[in-house]
Protein backbone atom coordinates (compact mmCIF):
# COMPACT_ATOMS: atom_id res chain seq x y z
CA UNK A 1 0.00 0.00 0.00
CA UNK A 2 2.90 2.23 1.17
CA UNK A 3 4.83 1.74 -2.28
CA UNK A 4 0.80 2.48 -4.02
CA UNK A 5 0.78 5.65 -2.82
CA UNK A 6 3.89 6.69 -3.83
CA UNK A 7 3.79 5.77 -7.29
CA UNK A 8 0.69 8.02 -7.76
CA UNK A 9 2.24 11.51 -7.18
CA UNK A 10 5.22 9.98 -9.14
CA UNK A 11 3.28 9.52 -11.77
CA UNK A 12 1.61 12.45 -12.28
CA UNK A 13 5.15 14.69 -11.58
CA UNK A 14 6.35 12.26 -14.41
CA UNK A 15 3.62 14.05 -16.90
CA UNK A 16 3.86 16.91 -15.52
CA UNK A 17 7.66 17.17 -16.28
CA UNK A 18 6.71 15.58 -20.22
CA UNK A 19 3.93 18.12 -20.60
CA UNK A 20 6.41 20.41 -20.13
CA UNK A 21 9.91 19.05 -20.72
CA UNK A 22 8.94 18.26 -24.32
CA UNK A 23 7.86 21.63 -25.72
CA UNK A 24 10.97 23.42 -24.33
CA UNK A 25 13.60 20.27 -25.30
CA UNK A 26 11.54 21.09 -29.60
CA UNK A 27 12.05 24.67 -28.89
CA UNK A 28 15.44 24.25 -27.64
CA UNK A 29 16.18 22.04 -30.36
CA UNK A 30 15.14 24.65 -32.76
CA UNK A 31 17.01 27.41 -31.40
CA UNK A 32 19.84 25.39 -31.16
CA UNK A 33 19.96 24.53 -34.97
CA UNK A 34 19.02 28.16 -36.08
CA UNK A 35 22.21 29.85 -33.79
CA UNK A 36 24.87 26.77 -34.12
CA UNK A 37 23.93 24.78 -37.42
CA UNK A 38 26.37 26.25 -40.32
CA UNK A 39 23.79 24.98 -42.59
CA UNK A 40 21.37 27.11 -41.12
CA UNK A 41 23.16 30.31 -41.72
CA UNK A 42 23.84 30.08 -45.52
CA UNK A 43 21.28 31.68 -47.95
CA UNK A 44 20.96 28.90 -50.40
CA UNK A 45 17.98 27.26 -51.95
CA UNK A 46 18.98 23.69 -50.01
CA UNK A 47 19.83 25.37 -46.25
CA UNK A 48 16.72 27.15 -46.77
CA UNK A 49 14.70 23.96 -47.44
CA UNK A 50 16.57 21.91 -44.53
CA UNK A 51 15.71 25.02 -42.38
CA UNK A 52 12.11 25.09 -43.06
CA UNK A 53 11.84 20.92 -42.72
CA UNK A 54 13.62 21.10 -39.30
CA UNK A 55 11.33 23.79 -37.77
CA UNK A 56 8.29 22.23 -39.76
CA UNK A 57 9.49 19.12 -37.88
CA UNK A 58 9.77 20.92 -34.72
CA UNK A 59 6.03 22.75 -35.15
CA UNK A 60 4.21 19.42 -35.76
CA UNK A 61 5.94 17.76 -32.98
CA UNK A 62 4.51 20.76 -30.63
CA UNK A 63 0.67 20.34 -32.35
CA UNK A 64 1.06 16.32 -31.62
CA UNK A 65 1.96 16.86 -28.03
CA UNK A 66 -0.56 19.55 -27.61
CA UNK A 67 -3.16 17.73 -29.09
CA UNK A 68 -2.04 14.27 -27.37
CA UNK A 69 -2.19 16.03 -23.85
CA UNK A 70 -5.90 17.90 -24.72
CA UNK A 71 -7.44 14.88 -25.37
CA UNK A 72 -5.81 12.93 -22.26
CA UNK A 73 -7.65 16.05 -20.08
CA UNK A 74 -11.10 15.63 -22.16
CA UNK A 75 -10.43 11.56 -21.46
CA UNK A 76 -10.20 12.65 -17.39
CA UNK A 77 -12.77 14.77 -17.39
CA UNK A 78 -15.35 12.53 -18.90
CA UNK A 79 -14.28 9.92 -16.84
CA UNK A 80 -15.03 12.25 -13.57
CA UNK A 81 -18.27 13.08 -15.44
CA UNK A 82 -19.19 9.35 -15.82
CA UNK A 83 -18.57 8.64 -11.81
CA UNK A 84 -20.50 11.79 -10.83
CA UNK A 85 -23.61 10.59 -13.12
CA UNK A 86 -23.14 7.33 -11.54
CA UNK A 87 -23.24 8.47 -8.07
CA UNK A 88 -26.26 10.61 -9.05
CA UNK A 89 -28.20 8.30 -11.32
CA UNK A 90 -27.26 5.40 -9.88
CA UNK A 91 -27.74 2.07 -12.95
CA UNK A 92 -31.31 0.71 -11.98
CA UNK A 93 -31.75 -2.94 -11.53
CA UNK A 94 -33.41 -5.01 -14.18
CA UNK A 95 -35.68 -6.14 -11.74
CA UNK A 96 -37.39 -4.80 -8.94
CA UNK A 97 -40.13 -6.63 -7.13
CA UNK A 98 -41.70 -8.67 -10.08
CA UNK A 99 -40.98 -5.36 -12.37
CA UNK A 100 -39.25 -4.99 -15.27
CA UNK A 101 -37.28 -2.02 -15.30
CA UNK A 102 -35.14 -0.32 -17.76
CA UNK A 103 -33.98 3.23 -17.64
CA UNK A 104 -31.31 5.80 -19.35
CA UNK A 105 -30.57 9.32 -20.06
CA UNK A 106 -29.66 11.04 -23.22
CA UNK A 107 -27.46 14.44 -23.01
CA UNK A 108 -28.47 17.07 -25.92
CA UNK A 109 -24.48 17.96 -25.46
CA UNK A 110 -21.98 15.67 -26.57
CA UNK A 111 -19.46 16.64 -24.80
CA UNK A 112 -21.45 16.07 -21.46
CA UNK A 113 -22.30 12.80 -19.66
CA UNK A 114 -24.59 14.12 -16.81
CA UNK A 115 -27.61 17.25 -16.86
CA UNK A 116 -30.22 17.98 -14.53
CA UNK A 117 -32.41 14.84 -15.15
CA UNK A 118 -33.62 12.81 -12.34
CA UNK A 119 -34.90 9.40 -12.22
CA UNK A 120 -35.15 6.56 -9.54
CA UNK A 121 -37.04 3.31 -8.29
CA UNK A 122 -36.93 1.86 -5.03
CA UNK A 123 -38.68 -1.11 -3.46
CA UNK A 124 -40.28 -0.44 -0.17
CA UNK A 125 -42.73 -1.24 2.53
CA UNK A 126 -45.16 0.75 0.75
CA UNK A 127 -44.27 -0.22 -2.57
CA UNK A 128 -42.18 -0.01 -5.31
CA UNK A 129 -41.75 3.40 -5.50
CA UNK A 130 -40.85 5.72 -8.47
CA UNK A 131 -39.37 9.35 -9.01
CA UNK A 132 -38.71 11.11 -12.68
CA UNK A 133 -37.78 14.45 -12.70
CA UNK A 134 -35.84 17.79 -14.66
CA UNK A 135 -34.08 20.46 -12.81
CA UNK A 136 -34.53 23.57 -14.74
CA UNK A 137 -31.55 24.76 -16.36
CA UNK A 138 -28.01 22.96 -16.90
CA UNK A 139 -24.75 22.80 -15.55
CA UNK A 140 -23.17 22.15 -12.06
CA UNK A 141 -25.70 24.03 -11.11
CA UNK A 142 -28.85 21.88 -11.91
CA UNK A 143 -26.85 18.60 -11.27
CA UNK A 144 -26.43 20.00 -7.68
CA UNK A 145 -29.94 20.16 -7.36
CA UNK A 146 -30.94 17.05 -8.83
CA UNK A 147 -28.43 15.28 -6.47
CA UNK A 148 -30.04 17.22 -3.64
CA UNK A 149 -33.67 16.18 -4.58
CA UNK A 150 -32.42 12.74 -4.84
CA UNK A 151 -30.97 12.04 -2.03
CA UNK A 152 -34.13 13.22 0.00
CA UNK A 153 -35.91 10.75 -2.18
CA UNK A 154 -33.80 7.96 -1.68
CA UNK A 155 -34.88 8.30 2.13
CA UNK A 156 -37.89 9.23 2.70
CA UNK A 157 -39.41 6.79 0.45
CA UNK A 158 -38.43 4.44 3.01
CA UNK A 159 -39.57 6.77 5.90
CA UNK A 160 -42.92 8.32 5.19
CA UNK A 161 -45.84 5.82 4.81
CA UNK A 162 -47.80 8.52 2.10
CA UNK A 163 -46.36 9.85 -1.21
CA UNK A 164 -47.64 13.30 0.64
CA UNK A 165 -45.03 13.37 3.00
CA UNK A 166 -42.26 12.15 0.37
CA UNK A 167 -43.46 14.99 -1.69
CA UNK A 168 -42.97 17.15 1.33
CA UNK A 169 -39.69 16.18 2.09
CA UNK A 170 -38.39 16.38 -1.28
CA UNK A 171 -39.50 20.02 -1.25
CA UNK A 172 -38.15 20.93 1.83
CA UNK A 173 -34.82 19.59 0.68
CA UNK A 174 -35.10 22.20 -2.51
CA UNK A 175 -35.80 24.61 -0.48
CA UNK A 176 -33.03 24.43 1.96
CA UNK A 177 -30.21 23.53 -1.02
CA UNK A 178 -31.83 26.38 -2.89
CA UNK A 179 -30.89 28.99 0.22
CA UNK A 180 -27.89 27.20 1.30
CA UNK A 181 -26.63 28.10 -2.37
CA UNK A 182 -27.85 31.41 -2.34
CA UNK A 183 -25.79 31.95 1.21
CA UNK A 184 -22.19 30.27 -0.07
CA UNK A 185 -23.10 32.26 -3.85
CA UNK A 186 -24.54 35.36 -2.70
CA UNK A 187 -27.14 35.18 -5.58
CA UNK A 188 -30.88 33.93 -5.49
CA UNK A 189 -31.08 31.61 -8.51
CA UNK A 190 -35.07 31.34 -9.74
CA UNK A 191 -34.67 27.29 -9.94
CA UNK A 192 -37.31 25.12 -10.11
CA UNK A 193 -37.80 21.38 -10.36
CA UNK A 194 -40.90 19.25 -11.83
CA UNK A 195 -41.38 15.94 -9.95
CA UNK A 196 -43.43 12.76 -11.07
CA UNK A 197 -44.33 10.68 -8.10
CA UNK A 198 -45.41 7.45 -8.61
CA UNK A 199 -46.26 4.43 -5.94
CA UNK A 200 -46.99 0.73 -7.16
CA UNK A 201 -48.24 -1.68 -4.86
CA UNK A 202 -48.48 -5.12 -4.85
CA UNK A 203 -51.81 -5.68 -6.62
CA UNK A 204 -50.76 -3.31 -9.28
CA UNK A 205 -52.35 -0.23 -7.66
CA UNK A 206 -50.68 2.79 -9.17
CA UNK A 207 -51.03 6.10 -6.86
CA UNK A 208 -49.38 9.88 -8.17
CA UNK A 209 -47.91 13.13 -6.80
CA UNK A 210 -47.74 15.38 -10.41
CA UNK A 211 -45.60 18.39 -9.76
CA UNK A 212 -45.25 19.97 -13.47
CA UNK A 213 -44.32 17.32 -14.96
CA UNK A 214 -45.52 15.38 -18.15
CA UNK A 215 -47.91 11.89 -17.17
CA UNK A 216 -46.20 9.06 -18.16
CA UNK A 217 -47.79 6.36 -20.36
CA UNK A 218 -49.23 3.38 -19.87
CA UNK A 219 -48.81 0.41 -22.99
CA UNK A 220 -51.76 -2.22 -22.62
CA UNK A 221 -50.97 -4.47 -25.71
CA UNK A 222 -51.77 -2.48 -28.93
CA UNK A 223 -52.82 0.25 -26.93
CA UNK A 224 -50.57 3.51 -26.07
CA UNK A 225 -52.67 5.76 -23.43
CA UNK A 226 -51.60 8.73 -20.82
CA UNK A 227 -51.70 7.50 -17.16
CA UNK A 228 -53.75 10.67 -16.10
CA UNK A 229 -55.73 13.67 -17.42
CA UNK A 230 -55.53 15.51 -14.55
CA UNK A 231 -53.82 18.75 -14.04
CA UNK A 232 -50.51 18.73 -12.65
CA UNK A 233 -48.90 20.95 -9.30
CA UNK A 234 -46.47 23.42 -9.94
CA UNK A 235 -43.12 22.67 -10.10
CA UNK A 236 -41.58 22.37 -6.51
CA UNK A 237 -39.42 25.46 -5.86
CA UNK A 238 -42.08 28.04 -7.49
CA UNK A 239 -44.62 27.91 -4.87
CA UNK A 240 -45.28 26.66 -1.44
CA UNK A 241 -47.40 23.31 -1.30
CA UNK A 242 -51.08 23.38 -1.10
CA UNK A 243 -52.28 22.42 2.98
CA UNK A 244 -54.26 18.96 1.49
CA UNK A 245 -51.79 17.14 -1.06
CA UNK A 246 -54.02 14.89 -2.86
CA UNK A 247 -52.44 11.37 -4.11
CA UNK A 248 -54.26 10.29 -6.92
CA UNK A 249 -55.36 6.86 -7.73
CA UNK A 250 -54.79 6.14 -11.15
CA UNK A 251 -56.05 2.20 -11.87
CA UNK A 252 -53.43 -0.47 -11.84
CA UNK A 253 -50.61 -1.23 -13.57
CA UNK A 254 -51.88 -5.11 -14.67
CA UNK A 255 -49.68 -8.25 -15.41
CA UNK A 256 -48.12 -7.62 -19.07
CA UNK A 257 -48.36 -3.85 -19.40
CA UNK A 258 -45.49 -1.40 -19.14
CA UNK A 259 -45.87 2.13 -17.94
CA UNK A 260 -43.19 5.13 -19.75
CA UNK A 261 -42.17 7.98 -17.85
CA UNK A 262 -40.10 10.52 -19.64
CA UNK A 263 -38.88 13.88 -18.95
CA UNK A 264 -40.54 16.60 -21.33
CA UNK A 265 -37.09 16.44 -23.65
CA UNK A 266 -38.52 13.88 -25.22
CA UNK A 267 -42.00 15.03 -26.89
CA UNK A 268 -40.65 18.64 -27.47
CA UNK A 269 -37.75 17.39 -29.96
CA UNK A 270 -38.62 18.43 -33.50
CA UNK A 271 -37.15 17.19 -36.92
CA UNK A 272 -35.63 19.47 -39.72
CA UNK A 273 -38.67 20.92 -40.55
CA UNK A 274 -40.06 22.10 -36.92
CA UNK A 275 -42.61 18.56 -36.18
CA UNK A 276 -42.68 17.23 -32.55
CA UNK A 277 -41.79 13.95 -32.14
CA UNK A 278 -44.62 11.25 -31.35
CA UNK A 279 -43.47 9.29 -28.37
CA UNK A 280 -46.99 7.09 -28.53
CA UNK A 281 -46.22 6.11 -32.39
CA UNK A 282 -42.69 5.32 -30.86
CA UNK A 283 -43.72 3.16 -28.25
CA UNK A 284 -46.29 1.21 -30.36
CA UNK A 285 -43.29 0.18 -32.38
CA UNK A 286 -42.26 -2.10 -29.25
CA UNK A 287 -45.25 -2.22 -26.79
CA UNK A 288 -45.09 -5.63 -26.17
CA UNK A 289 -41.86 -6.14 -25.83
CA UNK A 290 -39.66 -5.96 -22.97
CA UNK A 291 -38.17 -2.82 -21.16
CA UNK A 292 -34.78 -2.80 -22.72
CA UNK A 293 -35.94 -2.90 -26.13
CA UNK A 294 -38.79 -0.31 -25.66
CA UNK A 295 -36.32 2.00 -24.58
CA UNK A 296 -33.78 1.33 -27.28
CA UNK A 297 -36.98 1.66 -29.84
CA UNK A 298 -37.82 4.98 -28.53
CA UNK A 299 -34.00 6.34 -28.33
CA UNK A 300 -33.64 5.18 -32.00
CA UNK A 301 -37.00 6.49 -33.65
CA UNK A 302 -35.81 10.05 -31.30
CA UNK A 303 -32.21 9.87 -32.88
CA UNK A 304 -33.84 9.35 -36.37
CA UNK A 305 -36.11 11.95 -36.05
CA UNK A 306 -33.77 14.67 -34.73
CA UNK A 307 -30.94 13.63 -37.30
CA UNK A 308 -28.90 12.15 -34.25
CA UNK A 309 -28.76 16.31 -32.33
CA UNK A 310 -31.74 16.28 -29.71
CA UNK A 311 -31.79 19.73 -28.82
CA UNK A 312 -32.64 19.09 -25.00
CA UNK A 313 -31.32 15.89 -22.55
CA UNK A 314 -33.72 12.80 -22.48
CA UNK A 315 -34.37 10.94 -19.81
CA UNK A 316 -36.73 7.38 -19.82
CA UNK A 317 -38.22 5.05 -17.40
CA UNK A 318 -39.72 1.85 -18.75
CA UNK A 319 -41.38 -0.09 -15.51
CA UNK A 320 -43.12 -3.19 -16.95
CA UNK A 321 -45.36 -5.64 -14.77
CA UNK A 322 -43.63 -9.12 -14.86
CA UNK A 323 -45.81 -10.06 -11.98
CA UNK A 324 -48.01 -13.55 -12.36
CA UNK A 325 -50.82 -12.55 -9.88
CA UNK A 326 -53.70 -10.95 -10.52
CA UNK A 327 -54.59 -7.40 -9.16
CA UNK A 328 -57.73 -6.77 -6.84
CA UNK A 329 -60.90 -8.06 -8.11
CA UNK A 330 -62.83 -5.07 -10.69
CA UNK A 331 -59.49 -3.27 -11.08
CA UNK A 332 -59.14 -2.06 -14.70
CA UNK A 333 -55.79 -1.71 -15.84
CA UNK A 334 -55.99 1.27 -18.04
CA UNK A 335 -58.58 3.48 -16.26
CA UNK A 336 -57.83 6.22 -14.93
CA UNK A 337 -59.67 9.20 -12.98
CA UNK A 338 -60.20 12.67 -14.29
CA UNK A 339 -59.22 14.29 -10.80
CA UNK A 340 -58.02 17.74 -10.81
CA UNK A 341 -56.10 19.23 -8.27
CA UNK A 342 -57.22 22.25 -6.11
CA UNK A 343 -55.10 25.49 -7.33
CA UNK A 344 -52.54 27.01 -4.98
CA UNK A 345 -52.16 30.31 -3.73
CA UNK A 346 -49.24 32.17 -4.49
CA UNK A 347 -47.85 33.74 -1.62
CA UNK A 348 -45.43 35.83 -3.70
Amino acid sequence: MMCFKAAVPRRGLLRRVLSTGLPTMWGAVAITFKLTCPLAQENGLGARVVTSAVFFAVGTGLIIHVRRALLRELRQARQVAGAAQSALLRPLPSRIDGLGVAAAQLSADRGATIGGDLYEAVATEHGVRVVMGDVRGHGLAAVGTAAAVLGSFREAVHDEPELGGVLRRLDRALARHLRERAERDGTVAEEFVTVLLLEIGRDGELRGLNCGHPWPYILSGPRVEPLSCADPLPPLGLFPLPDEVPVLECGHLLPGETLVLHTDGVEDARDGRGRFFSLPEAMGKASEAPPQSVLGTVFTELLHHTSGTPKDDVALLVLRNDRQHQPTPGARGTARPATTYPQPTSHL
